[in-house]
């Protein structure tokens, strides 16, 4: 890898804005997560103008921020001084609209002389409504003539754009902030393409002519200095390009070092534990989990690092899989570890692999059998003496298989022979987390199984796991449940919710449990908990969702414990709840002692208790769909059969279209192709790799499939005729991107804490 300003390209695109623009512009800029002369130019329009264009007014919609051309019908004054206002009366010949502007009477005044009947401008503003009527408010504006250019004292206020349109171009209508309009973000991207200059192209001539491609210097004036309509799309199917194949080459050429590498060879022995846990199976593998079973097990036991994802739907079976790979190293005399994202995982895979194992975790000790092993736990709550036990039992290699949180990525558990790493719930966690605990003291790394209970269409596998080789476990094991699932629209009917705590009074009352789960902790928690937001269901408008008060597990935990559930024996489970306590209602939810548990997200994934048969999710338009579709899997575990009821007061069509489409379906994937296009992909680079931010600004991983595939080709061909990437530019392109990805991760990291 080259250091970095190897070339002139790598060093101008990754320039400091603030060096070519200044403080003040650069600042303005950063909330668009525009830091660097690259970022700037590959911040293409999301749309272009001609001047000479007239928009359709009736196809404008309320809350959206839109850029049209329009003529002055009419202009009237209204209001009294100190709140005079000046209402202009635009038309595309068949539809109006209004445009108010504020302001003092000599901006006013200006205004007004500029705005006179007949003129034609482009608007810029979000749609707002007044009196029932749809409105412009304040909108940013610049007069053109009938050939499309620019004119009064905005020409000189505006040049860039001027200048655009002088050149029989088109304008191009850039994302912008409060305090950077539309306008001076092109002038800023005039300014950078200026001082960038004609930049080398680091893509080989034939990937451009086998793929169409203009180079990148053409790419980038044809984003924001376009002729035509074609020029535009010219240039944006290139960088699109660009930014698809520096991903696939960041994967490339992490499988490349990971073949390369160093692993210990698992092969297990006759007789030993693994057989042993065979052999005591009170159940038969399904033949999709015996098939993924044989493949791991086969690459354990090669010379290079195994670097697997493992998805299946929920409850297809993945826990037995692990412990059977666990296992293997154990065989081997190898350790083995087992990371979830939350202690409540941590502590149900403990839970759950010790019922399986049964004497075969006892460790040696007096009685137990030959080749059993001690399984322990280590999460950041653990008391101070039983954690310092825990490391020790880590660290002589007594320990055989170990379980545990983000405290096993701190640097005082030291491992005797750690020979196989598996990571749940992958999204949780990032690559270089993952790869942190996977290396060993002498250089060579422990075997990595990933898994994860959301199902991962093959676009974003490409992106997001590219560096993993991918198992799916599609098959739901004999015993498993119908689920029934239902949305309660509240607005609709008031009474149905009602009916939904008798439901669960009925359940009870057969012998049965129920989950009810809200999406924060607190009332005056001002975002959801324990993850509810994360998955897509954030107050952006994105996803429907409306601005009313959500639903607290403590507040409904009262509430329905001295009411509609009184007399049932009702828990409460939430991630600020100290460790103890939440093992604890786990417990006695899982005995049978706790009849209803009200909870967040913490039970979102890995929680099995068979006898739960209900589930309601309060304020279920809150959550992402593949969210609630895991929420769901937690009911219909045993030989009931579930009902899940998704409640919402919401009236929003987008979030009913959501909830409805989880009720349709238990396809996984269909929901998580669903799911993506609503949301965007994560970060698929840095430590976060998945949530709220994303470093694509280009591709979509569900529309852009085709593209990802056809980059991934590309990029397994320039990694394997320049495997010591001796190409310079290709290079920078790998490093620009890590780096922008890590960029992503860090800042996201912050908006967490």
């Amino acid at each position: 890898m080259p250091g970095p300003w190897r070339t002139r390209q790598f060093a101008e695109l990754n320039r400091d804005l603030a060096e070519i623009v200044g403080d003040k512009t650069a600042a303005a800029l950063a909330g668009l997560r525009v830091r660097s002369a690259g970022d700037l130019l590959r911040l293409v329009p999301r749309r272009y103008l001609s001047g000479t264009e007239t928009s359709d007014l009736s196809e404008l919609v309320e809350g959206e921020d839109v850029a049209i051309v329009a003529k002055v019908h009419d202009t009237r004054m209204a209001g009294q001084e100190p709140r005079r206002r000046l209402e202009v009366v635009l038309t595309d010949d068949r539809t109006t609209i209004t445009a108010t502007f504020f302001g003092r009477e000599r901006y006013i005044s200006s205004w007004s002389r500029q705005l006179t009947r007949g003129a034609r401008a482009i608007f810029v503003g979000r749609v707002g409504s007044f009196g029932g009527h749809p409105q412009l408010a304040h909108p940013d504006f610049v007069l053109v003539d009938e050939f499309g250019t620019i004119t009064g004292h905005r020409a000189r206020t505006h040049r860039a754009m001027a200048d655009q349109v002088s050149r029989d171009g088109l304008i191009g209508l850039y994302p912008a902030t409060a305090k950077l309009p539309t306008w001076n973000v092109a002038e800023t991207v005039e300014l950078v393409l200026d001082h960038v200059g004609r930049l080398g192209d680091p893509l080989p001539e034939w990937v451009r002519s086998s793929r169409g491609l203009v180079d990148e210097d053409a790419a980038y004036h044809g984003v924001h200095r376009p002729a035509t309509r074609r020029e535009a799309s010219a240039g944006l199917d290139r960088l699109r390009f660009d930014e698809a194949l520096a991903l696939q080459l960041v994967m490339a050429r992490r499988r490349q070092r990971s073949a390369g590498d160093a692993a210990p060879r698992l092969t297990g022995t006759p007789g030993g534990i693994l057989d042993q846990f065979d052999d005591r199976l009170p159940f038969r593998l399904t033949d999709g989990q015996q098939e993924v079973c044989d493949e791991i097990l086969d690459e354990l036991a090669q010379p290079h690092p195994m670097r697997r994802l493992l998805q299946g739907e929920v409850g297809s079976g993945k826990t037995v899989v692990a412990v059977r790979a666990m296992l293997r190293a154990i065989d081997s005399g190898r350790q083995a570890a087992l990371v979830a994202p939350t202690e409540v995982l941590a502590s149900q895979h403990y839970g759950a692999i010790r019922t399986l194992l049964g004497d075969l975790g006892d460790g040696q000790v007096l009685g137990a059998p030959e080749g059993a092993t001690e399984v322990v736990l280590l999460t950041g709550s653990l008391g101070a003496a039983a954690a310092t036990a825990v490391r020790e039992a880590i660290a002589s290699g007594r320990a055989g298989l170990v379980i545990g949180t983000h405290a096993l990525f701190s640097a005082s558990v030291r491992f005797a022979d750690l020979g196989l790493v598996i990571v749940d719930e992958q999204h949780r966690f990032g690559v270089r987390q993952r790869a942190s605990l996977g290396r060993r003291p002498d250089g060579s790394s422990a075997h990595q199984l990933v898994m994860t209970a959301t199902p991962i269409p093959r676009s974003i596998a490409m992106t997001a796991f590219g560096d993993l080789a991918t198992s799916t476990l599609t098959e739901i094991p004999a015993g498993r449940s119908d689920v029934q699932t239902t949305v309660v629209e509240i607005a609709a009917h008031p009474g149905w919710l009602e009916r939904a705590w008798e439901r669960i009074r009925e359940e009870v009352a057969a012998g049965r449990q129920a989950f009810i789960v809200c999406p924060r902790i607190d009332p005056g928690d001002p975002l959801p908990a324990d993850g509810a937001a994360d998955d897509g269901a954030a107050d952006d408008g994105s996803t429907g969702v409306d601005a009313a008060p959500m639903a607290s597990a403590i507040e409904t935990y009262e509430r329905l414990s001295s009411g509609p559930l009184h007399g049932l024996r009702v828990g409460l489970l939430h991630g600020r709840l100290p460790a103890d306590e939440k093992d604890a209602v786990m417990s006695a939810f899982a005995s049978g002692r706790i009849d209803v548990v009200v909870a967040t997200t913490v039970i979102e994934v890995g929680v099995d208790v068979p006898n739960a048969s209900v589930m309601v999710v309060l304020d279920a338009d809150r959550f992402g769909v593949s969210q609630l579709h895991q929420l769901r899997g937690r009911i219909g575990r045993g030989e009931h059969p579930g009902l899940c009821l998704l409640v919402t007061s919401s009236t929003s069509d987008t979030a009913l279209s959501r909830l409805v489409a989880v009720a349709e379906t238990r396809d996984g994937f269909r929901l998580a192709e669903l799911d993506l296009l609503q949301r965007r992909e994560g970060n698929v680079l840095g430590s976060a790799q998945a949530g709220t931010k994303s470093s694509l600004r280009l591709v979509r991983v569900i529309e852009d499939a085709g593209l990802i595939a056809d980059a991934r080709e590309v990029a397994e061909r320039l990694v394997r005729d320049d495997p010591d990437e001796r190409h310079d530019l290709l290079a920078d392109l790998v490093t620009q991107t890590e780096r922008q990805g890590e960029e992503a991760a860090a800042g996201e990291w912050l908006e967490r804490t």
